[in-house]
This record gives C-alpha cells, sequence and structure tokens, in this order.
C-alpha cells in the first residue's frame, strides 16, 4: 500500500481507502463489517471514511466498536455531517448548533476524542457562509477534529468558503469521481490544489459498473446494489446499454495489461496526483484485498490512450447517484 499526504495537512492517507455507505451501516451483518475491516488493516489501508448519516448512526457506532481496539494513531478517522438525523426538519444541515451538536453524537458512536477530518457532507444554503466556516473552526479548536473537509461542493461554494476561512481551514474535497463521471477534473481539481486542498473521491468504480460485471442487454443481477430500490436514481444515469457495452470494451483492455477491471478502475483514478484516495465499499474481505492490489499500480500511456477510446463519449454527464441540489451560496 501507497501512501499520500492529505493536502496541507500532517496526515498521511492510504491511497486505497475504505468506506462505510450501503455496507456497515446496517447493509451486512456485523461480523461480516469487522472482517473486512480487519481485512484492511491486514492489507494497509489506514484510511477510514463514513458519515453520520450512514444508517443515521449505525455505521458510526460499528466503528466505533471494531475501530477502539486498534491504537488511536494507527489510522486516520474521517466522518461528515449535513444530512438528516431524525424526522426532525431541523435536524439536519450546517447551523452552528447543529454541528456542534452533531460532533459530539459522532465522536460518542466512534468512541473516540476527536476525529483526523470532518467533513461538511454537501454545502448548506440555509445558513451563511460564515457562520459555517466558524462553526467548524471551532470544532477543530476544541480538538474534537485536526481538519477539516467537504463533499460535493461546487466550485463557487468553494471559492466562497475560501474567501473567509483562508488557506488553512480546508484540507479535502470529496467528490464523486470515475472513468465514468469526470466533471471534477473540469474546475475542482485545479482550484483545490492551488489552495492546498487534496481530493479523496467517491465511487471510483461507479457503484460497482466499472467491475464489468453488469452485461448489456441483461437484467440488474438480483442481489446486487443496481437492483436496490435505493439505485433506481443511478440506473437511469449509468446502467444503460451505451455505458455496459463501453465498459466491456474495457474489459479485454484489464485483461491484456495483467490485472482485474477494479485494479483498473482505481489506477485509472489514482493517475491523478491531486487525489489523495480512493474510497471503496466491500462487503467481503476479499474484495478489500481487491481494492488494495490497485495502490502502487502505474498506466501506461498507451493503456491510458486505449481507455479513452474505448469509452468514447460514454461518460455521463450526471453523476452516478445525484447528490441533490447544487443551490448558490448564502452570505450574510
Amino acid at each position: 500500500m501507497r501512501y499520500r499526504t492529505l493536502g496541507s495537512s500532517d496526515l498521511e492517507v492510504s491511497e486505497i481507502s475504505l468506506g462505510s455507505w450501503l455496507t456497515y451501516s446496517g447493509g451486512i451483518e456485523a461480523d461480516r463489517t469487522r472482517a473486512c475491516t480487519e481485512a484492511a488493516f491486514d492489507a494497509g489501508i489506514t484510511f477510514f471514511d463514513t458519515a453520520n448519516a450512514y444508517g443515521r448512526g449505525a455505521a458510526e457506532t460499528a466503528w466505533g466498536e471494531i475501530l477502539s481496539a486498534h491504537p488511536r494513531d494507527s489510522y486516520v478517522l474521517a466522518t461528515k455531517v449535513y444530512f438528516p438525523m431524525s424526522d426532525d426538519p431541523a435536524d439536519q444541515g450546517l447551523a452552528p448548533a447543529q454541528l456542534a451538536k452533531q460532533i459530539d453524537a459522532s465522536l460518542t458512536r466512534l468512541r473516540t476524542d476527536h476525529v483526523d477530518l470532518y467533513q461538511a457532507h454537501r454545502f448548506d444554503p440555509g445558513v451563511p457562509v460564515e457562520d459555517v466556516v466558524e462553526a467548524f473552526q471551532k470544532v477543530v479548536d476544541q480538538g474534537k477534529a485536526r481538519y477539516i473537509g467537504f463533499s460535493e461542493w461546487t466550485p463557487e461554494q468553494i471559492r466562497a468558503a475560501l474567501d473567509v476561512a483562508g488557506p488553512d481551514l480546508f484540507v479535502s474535497s470529496q467528490p464523486q469521481y470515475s472513468m465514468l463521471w469526470q466533471a471534477p477534473e473540469a474546475e475542482v481539481f485545479e482550484l483545490c490544489t492551488s489552495h492546498g486542498i487534496s481530493q479523496v473521491v467517491w465511487s471510483p468504480l461507479a457503484q460497482g459498473v466499472l467491475t464489468g460485471k453488469y452485461k448489456p442487454g441483461q437484467p440488474v443481477p438480483e442481489g446486487s446494489r443496481f437492483a436496490s430500490a435505493d439505485m433506481a436514481v443511478s440506473q437511469d444515469l449509468v446502467y444503460s446499454d451505451a455505458t455496459l457495452e463501453a465498459v466491456q470494451r474495457l474489459v479485454p483492455l484489464a485483461e491484456e495489461a495483467g490485472m482485474s477491471m477494479p485494479t483498473l478502475a482505481l489506477a485509472w483514478v489514482l493517475r491523478r496526483s491531486e487525489v489523495a484516495s480512493a474510497i471503496t465499499g466491500a462487503s467481503r474481505p476479499e474484495q478489500v484485498h481487491a481494492n488494495a492490489a490497485a495502490s502502487g499500480v502505474e498506466l501506461s500511456d498507451d493503456l491510458l490512450a486505449a481507455v479513452d477510446r474505448a469509452l468514447g463519449d460514454v461518460p455521463v454527464t450526471e453523476p452516478t447517484l445525484a447528490p441533490g441540489a447544487r443551490p448558490g451560496v448564502k452570505h450574510r
């Protein structure tokens, strides 16, 4: 496993990280959650990413039990805040009182006195950006988080926050990024790099589409992620014959290069120096080890060109899983 520095921080994160959305929030049994987490340590994965909203605390609780058995300095722990934590409409967002409440709740579930990275899961248009920045800075000042990041913020929103926060508060951006969703390359990567902010990307395998297991003209396999009602929006965006046919054109390229499709997809993401880590999910330990094998794999220029030709104009113009509305910035 190779490691990269996270933005302007002093955190060293594994190139492949383990996420807990759709899995450890209640999607798989506790013993498999533990097995996958321990497999991550075995594979050299030291970066674990979760969120308070995953199972409304279930994912944090699961990892709180498992990770507490490991020395706190042996892993980098990240969580997020924004989405609803109850049926109360007020129990969401990035208002200072809500943020203060949720960081304490997350730390309790995670059984730790601090997280290494605390992230705004989305931008909150209902709260002045000055208040959001001040609230996150307070979390750092109190020692409850070492560094701050954000997820799925637009360039406009990033600039607005940086204008208030300056260059030192934010160290990471968490966008969706894969062969099938390359939009962050256009502006977000350069903007963040110029301010010492790394990318920690999610869905690098496009929710499993880039494994090649979904075949054009065939029904969604029973038990797969796309068979879930929660993924219905994704089917309209990437589960199309045109996309699946393009992915199948990648299969012989991976085989000729002596690698699996997940390795090709993850190495493709990690080819960019702006990316500090690629978040992967796993429901079985062998998937964890297979994903970890992509760390350090170098793709030749010829292979990258062949990938571009195979994909053609297929990369979608919408995210695999819609991140929600992207409204503008609210100032005082």
